[in-house]
């Protein structure tokens, strides 16, 4: 697993997002280019839905989706990995192995790419980062706890 380049990271912040407040929900769409190994991340306030919406996107659902909320237990960070239904390329398992390697890199992308407003509050750091495998197979349709957003 290689660590983050940070050039190769490509950041878009959606209109009307607040960089002086927490205001929640806040999202992260994550995608790449194969061929570059480019990332493309957007943060906003919703998904980007265009960034996810082409076809080889939609054929290979290797995007990863994040939503920093806030509850009773404090802000946690939800990371959405879609493992198995629909058309994709690969079976669940293989897919499922492919997300758990490349996570780490993916939440230090989130991180990185919105560090500044992560820095100007420092609770967010301490946010808990639960990845849900979505899968049609019981066996990788679950939840886990990934530790502190600090950590990546």
């Amino acid at each position: 697993m290689s660590a983050l380049n940070p050039l190769k990271l490509h950041v878009t912040f959606q209109e009307g997002l607040s960089s002086s407040e927490i205001s929640l929900p806040r999202r992260y769409t994550l995608t790449h280019s194969d061929l570059t190994g480019d990332l493309f991340l957007t943060i906003g306030a919703e998904y980007d839905r265009k960034q996810i919406s082409g076809f080889y996107t939609r054929l290979m659902r290797d995007e990863a989706i994040a939503e920093l909320l806030e509850d009773n237990l404090g802000i946690s960070m939800h990371v959405y990995c879609h493992v198995s239904g629909g058309i994709v390329v690969g079976n669940a398992g293989w897919r499922y192995n492919i997300f758990r390697h490349h996570l780490p890199l993916v939440l230090e992308a989130f991180r990185h790419g919105d560090r500044e407003w992560i820095h100007a509050h420092p609770l967010v750091d301490e946010a808990r980062v639960i990845v849900h495998f979505e899968s049609t197979h019981p066996k990788y349709n679950h939840l886990e706890d990934w530790g502190l957003l600090q950590a990546y």
